[in-house]
């Protein structure tokens, strides 16, 4: 190619621009290995020998903020349709009481709705008399219709009074206090912070017996051990006054666990 080719071939304007973004795009691609090349420089590609591992067992008491309550309303009858009006009628009795006593709507929530067949297994043998097995089809007599709900109370010391005002309504399976925070993960988050701080100062201990220096941390794991509350016993049977039948709820504290395990490398 002579000179007049080339001079043609650069004076062309598409070209010129052409050429100017390829050297652009080289000089990111420069600059980019430049910089990594940069970050990394003092490491090593192998990974590190010297190290220590260090564990650290955290554990937390929290207050609870919130307590769940759930409850069942059931109800029996020989057609559906009357079985699904006495439970609706029953549990929006229900959910009445609940919202006076200052339970959000947000905090209201059906967990199941089940209508269910209900049997009659006929035996034609007596009581006490021995009878050939009888192989005779079940006998559909009506329908039972239940609601499960669960309320959310933030007032905990209206839950005595829930509970008792639930017995008297007269609904079924009531299941709780189940006490806990609003926020599932505080109480978790607070354990491993502990667990954390527990583990440095140990990891800083050994590191002044051994007369080393802690480097950076290279691993890290962790686990929870979970949380426990108080289980309350109440009972809620008639024919007692009003007063004991308002129960004496303690709240108590959750305790929250965790565990890490950190490795720092040392010099």
């Amino acid at each position: 190619m002579n000179n007049d080719s080339l001079y043609e071939l650069f004076n062309n304007g598409g070209m010129r621009i052409a050429l100017i973004g390829a050297l652009s795009i080289l000089s990111l691609f420069l600059l980019a290995q430049t910089i990594t090349i940069a970050t990394d420089f003092g490491r090593s590609g192998v990974p590190a020998t010297d190290t220590v591992t260090v564990q650290g067992d955290g554990q937390v008491a929290l207050a609870p903020d919130v307590a769940r309550i759930s409850f069942t309303v059931q109800n029996t009858k020989t057609a559906v349709v009357d079985a699904q009006a006495a439970t609706t009628k029953q549990a929006n009795a229900a959910l009445e009481f609940v919202k006076t006593q200052g339970v959000a709507d947000k905090d209201v929530k059906t967990l199941s709705y089940n209508i269910s067949p209900q049997y009659s297994y006929p035996n034609p043998c007596q009581a006490g008399t021995l009878c050939p097995t009888y192989g005779g089809a079940p006998k559909v007599t009506g329908y039972q219709v239940s609601e499960t709900i669960q309320i959310t109370m933030r007032d905990l010391s209206a839950v005595g009074a829930m509970l008792g005002g639930l017995g008297k309504l007269e609904v079924q399976n009531v299941n709780g206090p189940a006490f806990a925070l609003d926020d599932s993960t505080a109480g978790y988050d607070a354990a491993r912070a502990d667990a954390i701080d527990k583990a440095k100062a140990q990891a800083e201990l050994l590191a002044k017996q051994l007369g080393v220096h802690l480097g950076k941390i290279v691993n890290f794991s962790e686990s929870s051990g979970g949380y426990a509350y108080p289980m309350m016993a109440y009972g809620m049977g008639g024919g007692v006054s009003e007063s004991k039948a308002v129960p004496d709820i303690s709240v108590g504290e959750n305790t929250y666990n965790a565990s890490v395990s950190i490795t720092y490398e040392i010099r």
